[in-house]
């Protein structure tokens, strides 16, 4: 039981007699918030338990709604407050309906597995810091909202909104680890049922039971599509550089960190500085719901992430025994099916009721996004997802936040191994560096894939390494590595890393080029695939990167130019052909998909005198950006290029565009309509055609879609009516670039593209917004004298007292 209360500090200075603004001693949870300018916390505490609940309460203070929309989630009850047919945000998941979603995630909560992965002993479940920053978190999250009132129109009267426990918030976590696997396959494992049952009616009535199918789907092993993806549910984006110090004007390590995620919902980051006087010292930014600094920098190191292209699935094929079909062999033993009945409420008092089943290998599905996995009489598939096992992440991170050199960032890594789906990059004090795809990956060698694979793995393993096993024989399990922390995954032994390269960068392709000097190669394809071509914005950032290396003498203000200067690879290397091709065109016109004739002159001046970048100042970026998405889903990719890929010159490779492919002039002219009938001016400014409203003004936004390979990655939303991007749904979101000048301090730039709270009546909605347009920055206060000299410094104390 916490009896609770709040009190605030109107003087700006910590509160009680130490200088640090630790809390005064005292029984219970108790912490200092200093809060500074744009609204970003530091979170003074004595203990992880205290840690956790000022992070809880300051998270709840910028973020409720979002928060407590993501506990409806993992709480399998969005269809009961939100519809059972409404689509939940495919930034935060791969489910098709919220049904689906709930019948999954109450599926997990039913059946313990987040309960039994809490109380797993460290190192293979948490630690005890880990699981009082939980208990912490959830104790101030509800304090929140028992002291404060909601002002969020999003959920200021929602009856969704409520208090959370620890397993609510380790629940969270989970969901994050399932990203790159389970959260993939919602829809298969909610809809997989036997053959000769079915769970709706044909006009898509919730009901259960079973009912003759009228033909049974032919035994194969075959795929409706490929194209499963090796990403996750918010898709493979981010950017990040480590510079060595050979490289550096001062011989000390430099890092950018680009993360792109999501700008509405759940998977926002949030900023805050945590510290434990003697323990722990750490700025950067959060996963809402995160009770850790997923990334950041401390006084001597910092760490970015990157999505990762190993592929943290793979698939068993399940032969059936003929007289049951949820019963499958291994090495001919009858081993039956796990059954679990799972019900989730929803509108209207009224309940739907499924059956889910599971495996040794794990659950049963029937699809892996677009991959159809049929349940016959003969055959069923499993996923292997060794994300659904491992709750380390938040001890993962609490050992980068402890580090203090980037090789104990790698030691950190292989001690805790807690990360799912990405890479990490880290540069320290020093001018040390070091990457690591430091994935939680299935044990799935090369050798493995021989010996096992169906003929479905076949095409699905060498083309986007996803394996599919033979399940029924048990010479194909995934064996153990005898450095890794749980059975059937590689051990950090047999990853990728790369160590004081004068420059480490990823771009979310595979680790090969992480130095285009020194490329990694000989792991297993699960991995990633070496010596295929790299998309446009890996290979602009190789370009960008090794060229900063070769300069040398870089400093942070070097670091913040690369994440605005906005350059357009694609516009490089297309931009001058395109528009020569234009001006070619017979009578300065083109057709258009409909077969209209339309007048493109002005759109060959536009694009000759366009200076390649997505700068909001610049003129022809949104014409060029509508021509290549046409250009893209017009023209296969091998027609694109005229100089093909070549192994032996991969980052300016395929090149010189094909202007004579049959789809080239239609997806100019298609392009120039759209505009015009738009009323948008070909030649108009960025600023005036990308933007986002806040508070009733628009904010231009600079950067543009990975496509164009542009750094600076941001997918916005197109508004055909006005011909513009008006809001953005992914991207740039929590940027930082660190370096150190010997003062004891990290120099520390950073911006939260979205800024700190998501409630729009929050002074800081909309703050460091308003600074994107001009590619401006926050300098971090992290030393204590910089914190107490803020002219916007409150201070805010918050207490829980715990009782067993």
């Amino acid at each position: 039981m916490l009896l609770l209360a709040v009190s605030a500090a109107v003087p700006p200075q910590p509160v009680g007699a130490d200088p640090r603004g630790r809390p005064a001693a005292g029984d219970g949870l108790t912490a200092v918030i200093r809060y500074t300018e744009y609204g970003i916390p530091h979170i003074v505490a004595d203990d992880y338990a205290s840690l956790g609940f000022g992070t809880g309460w300051a998270q709840a203070q910028d973020a409720v709604c979002d928060l407590a929309e993501a506990f409806v989630t993992v709480r399998g009850e969005r269809s009961r407050h939100f519809g059972a047919r409404a689509v939940p945000d495919p930034r935060g998941s791969a489910a098709s309906t919220n049904l689906a979603s709930d019948l999954y995630y109450r599926g997990v909560r039913d059946s313990g597995t987040v309960e039994r992965l809490m109380a797993a002993p460290p190192p293979g479940g948490p630690s005890r810091d880990s699981a009082d920053l939980r208990r912490g978190w959830a104790a101030g999250y509800n304090t929140w909202l028992r002291e404060r009132r909601i002002t969020d129109p999003a959920c200021e009267r929602a009856d969704w909104v409520g208090p959370v426990t620890a397993v609510d918030v380790a629940a969270l976590d989970f969901s994050v680890g399932v990203i790159g696997g389970q959260a993939l396959a919602i829809d298969g494992i909610t809809a997989a049922q036997p053959p000769g049952t079915t769970s709706a009616d044909g006009a898509g009535r919730f009901v259960t039971g079973t009912a003759p199918v009228a033909a049974e789907q032919p035994a194969r092993d075959g795929v409706a599509r490929t194209g499963t993806g090796t990403g996750s549910v918010v898709g493979r984006a981010s950017n990040a550089v480590a510079f060595h110090g050979s490289t550096t004007a001062d011989g000390r390590g430099l890092l950018l960190g680009n993360p792109h995620f999501p700008w509405r919902g759940a998977l926002r980051f949030w900023q805050s500085q945590q510290t434990i006087p003697g323990q722990l010292d750490v700025a950067g930014g959060s996963l809402l719901g995160s009770t850790t600094v997923s990334i950041g920098y401390n006084a001597d190191v910092a760490w970015s992430h990157t999505s990762a292209t190993g592929t943290a699935r793979n698939l068993y094929r399940l032969t059936l025994d003929p007289a049951d079909p949820t019963t499958y062999l291994v090495d001919g033993r009858r081993e039956r099916m796990t059954r679990r009945t799972v019900t989730v409420r929803v509108e209207q008092g009224r309940s739907v009721t499924r059956t889910q089943w599971s495996t040794r290998y794990g659950p049963v599905l029937t699809s892996l996004g677009a991959l159809t996995l049929p349940w016959t009489r003969s055959t069923a598939y499993a996923l292997n997802d060794p994300g659904a096992a491992n709750l380390r992440g938040s001890d993962t991170a609490l050992g980068l936040a402890k580090s203090r050199s980037a090789h104990g960032v790698l030691a950190a890594l292989n001690r805790t191994q807690g990360i799912g789906w990405a890479n990490t990059l880290a540069a320290d004090a020093r001018g040390h560096t070091v990457f690591s795809q430091s994935q939680v990956l299935p044990r799935v060698t090369d050798d493995l894939v021989r010996r096992c694979s169906t003929p479905l793995g076949k095409t699905t393993y060498p083309a986007e390494g996803l394996a599919v096993l033979d399940g029924a024989r048990g010479g194909c399990a995934l064996g153990a590595d005898p450095d890794a922390l749980q059975p059937g995954v590689f051990g950090p032994a047999a990853l990728p890393v790369l160590e004081d390269a004068p420059y480490v960068e990823n771009s979310n392709d595979s680790a090969w080029l992480t130095n285009a000097d020194r490329p990694l190669t000989g792991h297993p394809r699960i991995f990633g695939p070496t010596g295929t071509p790299r998309s446009l914005r890996a290979r602009g950032a190789i370009e960008d990167v090794s060229a900063l290396a070769r300069r040398g003498g870089l400093t942070v203000a070097d670091l913040q130019r690369q994440q605005f200067a906005d350059r357009v690879p694609a516009g490089d290397l297309a931009a001058a052909d395109t528009a020569r091709a234009c001006a070619a065109l017979p009578g300065g016109a083109a057709v258009s998909g409909e077969g209209r004739t339309v007048d493109v002159r002005e759109a060959c001046r536009v694009l000759a005198r366009w200076d390649r970048t997505m700068d909001p100042g610049s003129r022809g970026a949104l014409l060029f950006d509508r021509f290549w998405r046409r250009l893209l889903t017009t023209v296969p990719a091998d027609d694109l290029w005229t100089v093909p890929f070549s192994p032996a010159d991969p980052v300016h490779t395929p090149r010189t565009l094909n202007t004579a492919a049959p789809g080239f002039s239609r997806a100019l002219a298609d392009a120039v309509a759209e505009l015009r009938s738009a009323g948008a001016d070909l030649g108009a400014e960025l600023s005036e055609r990308q933007y986002v409203t806040r508070d009733g003004r628009r904010i231009p936004v600079p950067g543009g879609t990975h496509d164009l390979g542009v750094w600076n990655t941001i997918e916005a939303d197109w508004d055909p009516a006005a011909g513009a991007y008006t809001d953005v749904s992914f991207g740039s979101s929590h940027l930082q670039a660190v370096g150190w000048n010997g003062s004891g301090c990290p120099e520390a730039r950073t911006l939260l593209t979205y800024s700190q709270s998501s409630n729009p009546r929050s002074p800081h909605s909309s703050d460091q917004t308003a600074l994107l347009p001009a590619g401006q920055w926050v300098t971090f206060r992290f030393c204590e004298r910089d914190i107490l000299a803020s002219p916007s410094l409150r201070t805010v104390t918050v207490h829980g007292v715990d009782h067993p």
